[in-house]
């Protein structure tokens, strides 16, 4: 489509985040930025956020079906709010999974989606998630894109604020968090929810910590509203096994194979040209990175052809970025 006649649509859309024209817009986006047109996508980007209303209550179709806006709790002490809203337009949700966890995700998915289907058999679509792994192989993306993929708002939790040090309100905290969802439609993160997971068995923690942990154990247990809660955690081994019992399904996100290396290697190099490389050889030095250090030493080579060659990303370019960024190589 002209460009031209992109930004004047673009500027005539006047919606709210989750309305459908918005998040049409959203797709013309992401699919101007797979074939490479960044400076373009940038610029319908940012005119597709000054169209849009952001504040921190829920509007729209979502007010249509509630009759009002739905608030964000906050804590009582200090009003910071318990959970931030990501806008839809900047979910991750261009992902490279092994084929084997791509499937888990889209099962649920589809699930969530065929939920009045499943209810018809007195079933119920996987509400309650654990995504555990090493970090920065996608645990948190992943819960972006399934937010994305099925229409739904995304809340992440900021447990700086749940967590108080005064007696009793971090139980409180999340109690209100989770009945402020109960008939809201959202996927609700819980990123890196080790930190207030902890097993009961931890002899250095504190006891309020014990009450919290007990607290989340109910909120899981009894949770049936319209959303998804999703958790995520670098800690398996540290949380409490009493949890586990309370998630539908639990998916370890693992580092990238062979085959995930190269498409990240080449999708993140999509946008500049490249020659002379021996993959093999690349994928094989990158052999038990994560996905997020995969794309920084892709990332990386691009810089180094720009700024220092003929912006031609070649071995030399991998060369140097895998010589800046060794130090981040697990073994």
């Amino acid at each position: 489509m002209n460009q031209d006649l992109l930004f004047r649509l673009f500027r005539s859309i006047d919606g709210e985040q989750t309305d459908d024209i918005v998040m049409v817009a959203e797709s013309i986006i992401a699919d101007e930025r797979k074939k490479g047109h960044n400076r373009l996508a940038d610029r319908l980007a940012g005119i597709l956020q000054k169209n849009i209303k952001n504040n921190q209550s829920f509007k729209g179709e979502l007010r249509q079906i509630f009759g009002s806006s739905i608030m964000i709790p906050t804590d009582n002490r200090s009003n910071i709010p318990l959970a931030v809203e990501v806008p839809a337009a900047h979910l991750r949700r261009e992902m490279i999974l092994s084929d084997e966890v791509d499937e888990k995700i889209v099962r649920i998915e589809k699930e969530y989606l065929a939920r009045e289907r499943l209810a018809h058999y007195g079933l119920k679509p996987r509400r309650r998630i654990l995504f555990h792994g090493h970090p920065g192989c996608g645990k948190s993306m992943s819960a972006e894109r399934i937010a994305w993929n099925i229409g739904l708002p995304f809340l992440k939790v900021k447990f700086e604020a749940v967590v108080s040090s005064y007696l009793g309100e971090s139980a409180s905290n999340l109690t209100k968090l989770f009945e402020s969802i109960k008939t809201f439609p959202c996927v609700l993160l819980l990123d890196e929810f080790d930190f207030i997971a902890k097993s009961r068995g931890d002899k250095q923690d504190v006891g309020e910590m014990h009450r919290v942990v007990n607290i989340l154990l109910n909120v899981l247990e009894e949770f049936n509203g319209p959303g998804l809660i999703i958790a995520t955690t670098n800690l398996e081994g540290t949380l409490d096994k009493a949890l586990f019992r309370r998630f539908d399904d639990i998916i370890e996100i693992p580092r990238p194979g062979k085959d995930e290396i190269k498409r990240l290697l080449m999708t993140t190099l999509s946008s500049i040209k490249y020659q002379k490389i021996d993959w093999d050889k690349i994928v094989t030095k990158l052999d038990q990175f994560s996905s997020a250090m995969v794309v920084k030493v892709a990332t990386d080579a691009a810089k180094f052809a720009v700024i220092q060659g003929n912006g031609i990303v070649d071995q030399a370019s991998f060369a140097q970025s895998l010589k800046e960024n060794q130090m981040y190589q697990k073994n």
